[in-house]
């Protein structure tokens, strides 16, 4: 199984980006798929997840980023817009084949695959 992201680049504050997140070897349309960031010197941060009639994004990105998925492609999206400087680091995709409970979507641990990720730099 492959997870592979891309989308990320160099961004002025206040700009979007989309990342994208193809995934194959497996299907994950049954269980949930998810982004997390890490910033140099920290530890890696939920960001948003989706499953099937279900999506969570951190509280620190609602109404910024949004997260969706095309299962017939197997890929899901992050859509962030209102970028800012504090958004700048690595994001990641990772996904799980089974469903978990909605309070466990942003735990690390929950995820059985992880992308290389994609690094995200916003300028001030």
């Amino acid at each position: 199984v492959q997870l592979q992201a891309s989308g990320g680049g160099l961004v002025q504050a206040g700009g979007s980006l989309k990342l994208s997140c193809v995934a194959s070897g497996r299907t994950f349309s049954s269980g949930v798929m998810g982004w997390f960031r890490q910033a140099p010197g920290k530890e890696r941060e939920f960001v948003a997840a989706i499953s099937t009639g279900s999506a969570r994004t951190h509280s620190a990105f609602q109404g910024r980023f949004t997260i969706s998925r095309d299962n017939a492609k197997n890929t899901w999206y992050l859509q962030m817009n209102t970028l800012k400087p504090e958004d700048t680091a690595v994001y990641y995709c990772a996904a799980r084949n089974r469903r978990i409970v909605f309070s466990a979507m942003n735990q690390v641990e929950q995820y059985d695959y992880w992308g290389q990720g994609t690094q995200v730099t916003v300028s001030s």
